[in-house]
C-alpha cells in the first residue's frame, strides 16, 4: 500500500492507467502522481479523485517514485528520457514503458542497460477495468515482474510474454478491439436490413457477445464445441457460417491480424 507510482502523461492511456490503479488495493490513490503538459487533462483526473497528485513538472513526477510509468506517444520517449534520465535511481525504480513500437534495444539507449525495464501494450478497455495488458521485462527479477503483473491485473488480465511476442499480442488484442468493434458494426447493420432498430440491434448483438465470452470461459471449452451445440444439421445456423466462410470471414480476420501485425 505504500507503494509510489508515477505516471507521465494523463490522456486516455495514462489517465485510465491512473483511475484504474486508484479503484484498486495495490495502490493508494495519495500515492499516485501524474504529470501532462495539458492542464485541462490534469484537472480532470483531480476531479476524479483529489488524492491523486498533479503536475505540469515531469521531473518532479518522478521523484522517490518506485514505478515511472511512461504513458505517452512513442516519439515522445526519447525527449522525455532526456528531462528526467538524471532524476532516476535505476537502483530502485521500475521504468514502464507503454509506447507501442519503442523496443528495449531503443529504451537501453535512451536510459541505461542497467535500467529494470518493462514493455507493457494494453488496449483501450483498460478504460473499464478490462483491458488485455500483454508484458515484457528486462533486467526485472522474478519479485518485480509479479509486481508489475498484479498492478496491470487490476487493471483487466496481463500476460507475461517474451518481447519478440509483443507485436503478435498487440494485434490480438490492442488492435483486436477495434476488430471487435467492427463486428458488433457489421451485425448491427445486419440486424437493421432485417427490420430491428439500430439501438435494439446493438443491446442484442453485445448481450450476444458477453455470452458468447461467458460460455467459453465457463466451460473452458474450443469455439467449435459450443459451435457444434447451435448447427443442428440443415439448420439456419449453419447455413449462415458457411454463407460467411464463403465470402471470407475467417481468412478476412486472418489477414486483418497478420496486416496489423509489426515486424
Amino acid at each position: 500500500m505504500s507503494l509510489q507510482v508515477a505516471i507521465i502523461g494523463a490522456g486516455n492511456m495514462g489517465g485510465a492507467i491512473a483511475r484504474g490503479l486508484s479503484k484498486g488495493n495495490l495502490v493508494e490513490s495519495k500515492n499516485i502522481r501524474v504529470s501532462d503538459v495539458s492542464q485541462v487533462n490534469l484537472d480532470a483526473m483531480k476531479a476524479f479523485s483529489p488524492q491523486i497528485g498533479i503536475t505540469t513538472s515531469n521531473r518532479d513526477c518522478v521523484k522517490d517514485a518506485d514505478i515511472v510509468v511512461l504513458a505517452v506517444k512513442p516519439w515522445l520517449v526519447e525527449s522525455i528520457s532526456e528531462e528526467i534520465e538524471s532524476k532516476l535511481d535505476y537502483k530502485k525504480q521500475i521504468i514502464v514503458s507503454i509506447a507501442a513500437g519503442v523496443d528495449f534495444d531503443k529504451l537501453t539507449n535512451f536510459f541505461t542497460t542497467e535500467a529494470t525495464l518493462f514493455r507493457v501494450i494494453p488496449n483501450t478497455a483498460i478504460e473499464v477495468l478490462q483491458s488485455v495488458s500483454t508484458i515484457s521485462s528486462f533486467n526485472a527479477s522474478k519479485e518485480q515482474e509479479d509486481l508489475i503483473i498484479s498492478l496491470f491485473a487490476e487493471l483487466g488480465k496481463a500476460f507475461l510474454v517474451p518481447e519478440t511476442q509483443l507485436n503478435a499480442f498487440m494485434s490480438l488484442s490492442s488492435c483486436g478491439i477495434a476488430y471487435a468493434f467492427r463486428y458488433i458494426r457489421a451485425a448491427m447493420e445486419g440486424g437493421v436490413e432485417m427490420g430491428i432498430y439500430p439501438n435494439v440491434a446493438k443491446e442484442v448483438v453485445v448481450q450476444t457477445l458477453r455470452g458468447a465470452i461467458d460460455l467459453i470461459e465457463s466451460n473452458n471449452s474450443h469455439p467449435e464445441v459450443e459451435i457444434d451445440k447451435v448447427t443442428t444439421p440443415g439448420g439456419i445456423t449453419i447455413k449462415g457460417l458457411n454463407e460467411m466462410e464463403a465470402n471470407g470471414f475467417t481468412n478476412a480476420v486472418i489477414k486483418g491480424l497478420k496486416a496489423s501485425h509489426l515486424k
